[in-house]
């Protein structure tokens, strides 16, 4: 999904987290105030936390954020 993404939106980063599962259960971690994994976020929106996500609707979550289209 990520490599299709990318050429959608080639102009824009894409970071991937992964860490172990007990570090996203520490209490420094929820300090941050980040979603549980796994999760995907959108800029500051979170689109997913603890299930999957269909492609069709990530892609419209990252071009709700982006807006429309500059012509």
């Amino acid at each position: 999904m990520l490599p299709r993404l990318g050429e959608l939106f080639p102009n824009n980063a894409i970071e991937m987290i992964s860490k172990p599962r007990q570090e996203y259960q520490t209490v420094a971690y929820a300090e941050l105030g980040l979603p549980k994994a796994p999760a995907i976020m959108v800029g500051g929106e979170i689109i997913a936390e603890g299930r999957d996500i269909d492609e069709s609707a990530l892609e419209m979550a990252i071009r709700r954020h982006l807006g429309p289209p500059v012509l």
